[in-house]
C-alpha cells in the first residue's frame, strides 16, 4: 500500500509540469497534436515509420483531415477521424486546414448561431475547408457554400483552439 501511494504522489507532482510544455514534433518543431489534410487523393498509411512497413490502410479521399500526433524524420504518425493511427510520409500531407462532418446530416448557418438561415444541408462524412474558429462556432467552406458550424457537429478543431 505504501508503494502504491508513492507512485500515486510522484505522479502528481510530475504531470502538471509536462501538461504546462508544449509538446513539440522532433522534425518540424511544430506543436503535436495538430491538424492537417491529405494532399493526394490516394494515401497510404502504414504500420511504422518507413517504406518497409506495409500498408495497414489507403485514403481514397482528397483533403481528408487527420492529426498529426508523432514525428520520426520524414514520418507523420496520424489519426483519422475514426481514431484510426498509422504513418504517413510528410509529402502526403497539407497544412490546409479541413473538417469532416460527422455525427449525422447538419446544416450550414449563415451567422454564428442556430436560428440562422441554412445556406446548404451537409451530409456525414463531407468534407470542406476550415477558415477560422472561435469558441464555439467555425467558418467553413463547402464547394461554393461558406458558412458556419458548431464544432461538435464536426472533427477536425480542437474543443478550445480558437484561430483566424
Amino acid at each position: 500500500m505504501k508503494k502504491l501511494l508513492l507512485i500515486l504522489v510522484a505522479t502528481a507532482v510530475i504531470c502538471p509540469a509536462a501538461h504546462a510544455e508544449q509538446k513539440l514534433g522532433s522534425s518540424t518543431h511544430l506543436p503535436l497534436p495538430r491538424f492537417t489534410s491529405l494532399r493526394e487523393d490516394k494515401v497510404n498509411m502504414r504500420t511504422g515509420p518507413g517504406m518497409r512497413y506495409p500498408i495497414a490502410w489507403v485514403y481514397i479521399k482528397l483533403g481528408l483531415p487527420v492529426e498529426v500526433i508523432a514525428e520520426y524524420d520524414v514520418w507523420r504518425r496520424i489519426r483519422d477521424s475514426d481514431g484510426d493511427e498509422g504513418w504517413v510520409n510528410k509529402i502526403e500531407l497539407t497544412g490546409i486546414r479541413t473538417a469532416i462532418v460527422t455525427g449525422g446530416a447538419h446544416d450550414l448557418r449563415s451567422d454564428r448561431n442556430d436560428l440562422s438561415q441554412p445556406v446548404a444541408h451537409l451530409e456525414n462524412g463531407a468534407v470542406g475547408r476550415l477558415e477560422s474558429c472561435g469558441k464555439v462556432w467555425c467558418a467553413l467552406k463547402f464547394g461554393d457554400n461558406e458558412g458556419f458550424l458548431p464544432k461538435g457537429d464536426f472533427w477536425g478543431a480542437f474543443p478550445d483552439e480558437t484561430f483566424d
